[in-house]
């Protein structure tokens, strides 16, 4: 019984009885004392026996007097669950603190000490009982630190610090994985490209965020931030632009004082500092110092901002989950039981034979655990994931978060890899390819984000926020016409792509469509907010129209990701016929390739074919409307007329977006604020529509 009471009693030596809030902060040196160590980050094994900046641990521990929490920032690439949940249970004996509150991450610097196996890269057996011991003393040691504290909290965009690295392929340009197969259509980097792709995969997230904790007096203790940009890259062992932003906070902020500067990692497994939409020749090209100083300034924009509050009280929550790995069927896993037995016991030399050993691997272990937390401190959340999650994901949780603030920090609690959401499985490429690095279950990803939603319910006791896109003056005046449907095809996920009339006739996406991505004139039809539209990649969008008549109009945004000469025919974008077939009655819309009409909208009705004056240019948004009255088309771009046509009315219900009928040159691009009338609009109210 004595032994049991130790930890309170040392808990309550360090903290008042009444509900004040106290915070404390440190940093511990977690640098290798013995080289040269293993370093995690790369496809192959590798040492490193220099050292470039020091890697730090950093921890804040906040405390109301009845709920303490640690938060540990760690310069790592990864960190494993068992070796978290050892430090834990002990730095817990030692201090009082809960282990269930305790949030262990890792920055992912590609150049740090190797804490756990990935790929082709083991554990550095001398490394890891030393950090588990600074793990431990960077909890105590911010927990001794405790004193009378404020808090608060600001953000600001970075967009220029972060972009899209994941990009989907042409179909026609699909590449091979490390099992032999021709998978990939999507990968890391292949924006650099741009003829082999046709755009990004999902949208980045722009918010560097910063919680700042200050003393009752007003001096600063710490600001921890949160950013999503996987990492800039760095020789030898490295804190990366993660430990050169830590210390450039305490620098600008408190030179001469103990501020301790913290930069913890944000969901960003397919996001990377180089933003593939400009041409090489105009893209920036920082050095890490000069990308660190640039991200500086934006969040010293942010810290003038911030107003602080003492009554604030604590809470965390965390679940545990038993997630599947997806294992190697009987056919690859003798596949790669041949290469290991070849192999003997010298290391991997190749892609294909680090996830040849993968697979054994992940068949040996069938399932993990992994951990999922939300902590509050006051008005303010933090959610966690324990992968490398996608910017999708984070957005996902902070538009769902019931508080005013949140930021997600992703790589904490354990080191599971990436995890796309499940549509982005089909496309292959390197961030879905099965290893300790990429191996849970395809439906891993929301099951993870609703577990960290419901976390942030349980630590604020408020409900999840609808989310929705706000309105703006296009969208306002697009409704007064009185649409018989209505897209904004701002969805997170699918398959229900909601109608935002009174109507409720919501449509159905049909498979490979990536969301959420930027969509046309934010400030016209969301009044500010990034306007959101979705990517699709051979997929289409699906709904019925038997009251339809044979007058009626279409209007869409479209954006296409293919070169107008990629292909015979470029892509179909709408047609009303038979599902998996076309006919002599139905009708579709699209742009020409090399066949005929390269680049120009092309109107089929039955067999019959009409092209349009203009060639469209690539990855630009345009207004397209049809209108029918009766045997008549007419089709306008951005408001013009472009293309005009007799054909036979159309009475067949059944209406697809974003490909043809029957499935073929199914459109590569993005679509978005789409919408049917019952009528034939006149040109003045077209006009209107395409915003001229």
């Amino acid at each position: 019984m004595i032994r049991r009471l130790l930890p309170l009693l040392a808990l309550l030596a360090v903290q008042p009885l009444h509900a004040d809030f106290q915070a404390g902060a440190a940093v511990i040196d977690i640098t290798p004392p013995k080289l040269p160590v293993l370093v995690n980050g790369g496809m192959l094994s590798r040492y490193v026996d220099k050292i470039t900046t020091r890697v730090n641990a950093r921890a804040i521990v906040a405390t109301d007097g009845k709920e303490s929490v640690a938060i540990v920032v760690v310069d790592s690439c990864m960190m494993g669950r068992e070796l978290l949940d050892e430090a834990k249970k002990t730095a817990a004996a030692k201090t009082g603190i809960a282990a269930d509150h305790m949030l262990i991450s890792a920055t992912h610097a590609h150049s740090a000490p190797a804490s756990m196996g990935c790929l082709g890269t083991e554990a550095d057996p001398a490394y890891v009982p030393f950090l588990k011991e600074k793990l431990v003393e960077a909890i105590a040691a911010a927990q001794k630190a405790l004193k009378p504290a404020r808090i608060g909290f600001a953000k600001e965009d970075a967009a220029d610090f972060t972009a899209l690295r994941q990009w989907i392929k042409r179909p026609d340009r699909v590449t091979e994985d490390p099992f032999g197969n021709m998978t990939v259509r999507a990968n890391m980097h292949a924006g650099r490209v741009w003829e082999d792709v046709t755009g990004e995969s999902g949208p980045e997230d722009p918010d560097l965020s910063l919680i700042s904790i200050q003393s009752a007096d007003g001096k600063p203790l710490a600001v921890l931030a949160n950013f999503s940009m996987h990492y800039f890259g760095d020789k030898d062992i490295s804190a990366d632009y993660f430990g050169l932003f830590a210390e450039g906070l305490k620098q600008r902020i408190d030179p001469q004082g103990g501020m301790v500067g913290i930069m913890s990692h944000g969901c960003s497994g397919d996001i990377y500092r180089v933003d593939y939409k400009v041409p090489e020749k105009d893209r920036p090209k920082p050095t890490i110092d000069e990308y660190t100083q640039g991200l500086l300034d934006i969040a010293m924009k942010a810290y003038k901002q911030i107003e602080y509050r003492s009554d604030v009280d604590v809470a965390m929550a965390e679940r545990r989950m038993t997630l599947k790995y997806r294992v190697p069927d009987k056919q690859r896993l003798e596949w790669a039981q041949r290469i290991v037995a070849e192999m003997g016991d010298r290391l991997a030399k190749t892609p294909t034979e680090v996830y040849a050993r993968e697979q054994i691997l992940l068949h040996e272990r069938q399932q993990t655990e992994i951990v999922v937390q939300a902590l509050r401190i006051g008005p303010i959340g933090i959610a966690t994931t324990p992968n490398e999650t996608y910017a999708i994901t984070g957005l996902k949780i902070k538009a769902a978060s019931p508080l005013p603030h949140t930021l997600v920090i992703e790589l904490a609690n354990g080191g599971d890899g990436y995890i796309p959401p499940p549509e982005m499985h089909a496309w292959g490429g390197y961030n879905t390819w099965a290893a300790r690095s990429a191996g849970l279950e395809v439906m891993a990803e929301p099951k993870i984000t609703q577990a960290a939603i419901g976390l942030l319910e349980t630590v604020s006791k408020a409900p999840r926020k609808p989310w929705h896109l706000s309105a703006g003056p296009a969208t306002k005046s697009l409704a007064d016409l009185g649409p018989l449907a209505y897209w904004r095809l701002n969805e997170f996920t699918g398959p229900v792509a909601v109608d935002a009339t009174s109507h409720e006739h919501h449509a159905t996406y049909e498979g490979g469509v990536a969301y959420y991505l930027d969509g046309p004139h934010a400030s016209k039809f969301c009044g500010g907010e990034v306007n959101r539209a979705p990517h699709f990649v051979g997929g289409r969008l699906a709904t019925e129209f038997a009251q339809l008549g044979e007058d009626y109009t279409l209007s869409m945004w479209i954006w296409n990701g293919m070169p107008n000469d990629g292909r015979d025919f470029c892509g179909w974008f709408y047609s009303r016929d038979h599902n998996h077939g076309t006919s002599a009655f139905g009708e579709h819309l699209g742009i020409g390739g090399k066949s005929g009409h390269t680049g120009k909208l092309v109107l089929q009705v039955g067999q019959n074919q009409f092209a349009g004056q203009t060639e469209l240019p690539r990855w630009i948004w345009q207004h397209i409307a049809l209108v029918r009255k009766g045997g008549k088309v007419r089709i306008y771009l951005n408001g013009t007329l472009d293309l005009e046509a007799e054909a036979p009315a159309v009475k067949i219900p059944a209406l697809f977006l974003g490909g043809r009928s029957d499935n073929t040159d199914n459109w590569e691009g993005r679509l978005d604020e789409i919408a049917v009338f019952g009528k034939a609009l006149s040109s003045e109210e077209l006009v209107k529509l395409s915003l001229r």
